[in-house]
């Protein structure tokens, strides 16, 4: 079992009791009564993944890549069922992966109903989330942010918090002062765009007028240079990193290695499944992989003072605990201590893609994919059960396909004219 915790170690076998959504308890030979058992044996038991970055929205998308006449968000929808649609197909992919918690910054295209939809996605996909919504006064008919936000919070489900969606453009963070403000006011966490080359010097910009804490997280974070990293690091803020998506989607490099110099431990998402898997074993090997490579190339090119090889231990806790952190939500999850919310999921171990199990947490970033998830529990509610959803999967594929048909046909598409993408 990995437990992943500050205060409760690793164990080689041992018994997790859950109690009203809680983990009561870690130990061997628990025996509880009137408790469902679940049999656990040859598995990895540990904390379900943190995705803290990804457009749920943009999920009928999938695999397309940056195909001409595409649309890439939510923008061209016209009905809120349809971004229900693509929101629900989207989170209960992720609960298959053996996601736990998402952080999903909805591309609203505007209006309450949309945003209804939404939300509602997100309740009944049954997983943690972070709704992430942008203020804009005219899409919001002229609603301040604090009663944008309010009514967000409002209307959110029991495993859902709000954040605020902060989009740095060529002018910096002007107008935008007031939303961060507004967010403070209702204690909710702030997430920032940081990932196109308009954006970096806005970033340097908060940082020296002070707008930037440990409430904030900055997404991708390519084309910071080392001062403002600095800045970022002595503000407290976070970092969520999408290496997939970054360098698949034309972002640049992701900093990691800028990032762990400063001991700086970004959370992992998957940002945009048009050019990247939807899984976080996919970001845990990309995230390493890069970091190796660029500690392979500066020794190739005869430099000195090597950073260290990112280990398997580092990176699986940027997809947890550190994930947890980056959401603001590490009080709740990430690992699995007495008194955390019970987000778990079991790996199967007696698969030939990782058998035999040398170390566990080297199967997990290294071997296993999807295909290994076999429970997932949210809450302690069961949300995947012997590697089947617990979900009406038939009803969400059905909207979802509707969906994607009004998408095409909004934007002049031919659905499954051709196989197309740019690989």
């Amino acid at each position: 079992m990995l437990t992943l915790g500050e205060r409760t170690p690793n164990f080689a076998q041992a018994d997790v009791l859950v109690d009203g959504g809680k983990v009561a308890e870690i130990g061997s030979g628990l025996r509880p009564r009137d408790a469902e058992r679940v049999d656990a044996a040859d598995t990895v038991v540990m904390p379900g993944f943190v995705d803290t970055h990804r457009h749920a929205s943009r999920t009928l998308l999938r695999n397309l890549g940056s195909t001409p006449g595409v649309p890439n968000s939510a923008a061209s929808f016209t009905q809120p069922e349809d971004l229900y649609a693509a929101t629900l197909i989207g989170l209960l992919g992720a609960v298959e992966a053996g996601i736990t918690t998402v952080v999903d910054w909805s591309d609203v295209p505007g209006g309450t109903d949309f945003t209804d939809a939404a939300l509602q996605a997100h309740r009944d996909a049954g997983l943690r989330t972070l709704f992430v919504r942008a203020v804009d006064v005219a899409r919001d008919g002229g609603a301040t942010a604090r009663e944008v936000l309010g009514r967000l919070i409002d209307a959110a489900g029991p495993l859902t918090t709000i954040a605020l969606g902060c989009e740095p453009g060529p002018t910096g963070m002007e107008g935008m002062t007031d939303h961060w403000v507004a967010a403070r006011g209702l204690n909710l966490p702030i997430q920032v765009h940081a990932g196109s080359e308009a954006r970096p010097q806005a970033i340097a910009e908060a940082a020296d007028r002070g707008l930037l804490g440990a409430d904030v997280t900055l997404v991708h974070g390519t084309g910071l240079d080392e001062t403002t990293i600095d800045a970022v690091a002595r503000s407290g803020a976070s970092v969520s990193l999408a290496p997939a998506s970054e360098m698949a989607g034309g972002l640049g490099s992701p900093p990691i290695q800028q990032l762990v110099d400063r001991r700086l431990r970004p959370g992992l998402g998957v940002d945009d499944e048009r050019v990247a898997p939807g899984d976080m074993f996919a970001q845990m090997r990309a995230a390493i992989s890069f970091q190796h490579a660029t500690v392979f190339d500066r020794k190739l090119a005869g430099k000195a003072g090597l950073p260290r090889l990112m280990s398997t231990r580092d990176v699986i806790r940027f997809a947890t605990v550190d994930g947890a952190r980056v959401a603001g939500l590490e009080r709740v999850t990430g690992s699995l201590e007495p008194g955390k919310q019970a987000d778990i999921v079991v790996l199967r171990t007696d698969r030939p893609n990782v058998y035999p199990i040398n170390d566990p947490i080297g199967a997990v970033v290294w071997g296993m994919d999807t295909s290994n998830v076999d429970w997932v529990l949210a809450g302690g509610r069961v949300l995947m059960r012997e590697g089947r959803l617990e979900a009406d999967t038939e009803r969400a594929r059905t909207m979802a396909a509707i969906a994607g048909q009004r998408m095409a046909a909004a934007a002049g598409l031919v659905v499954g004219a051709a196989p197309g993408g740019d690989g």
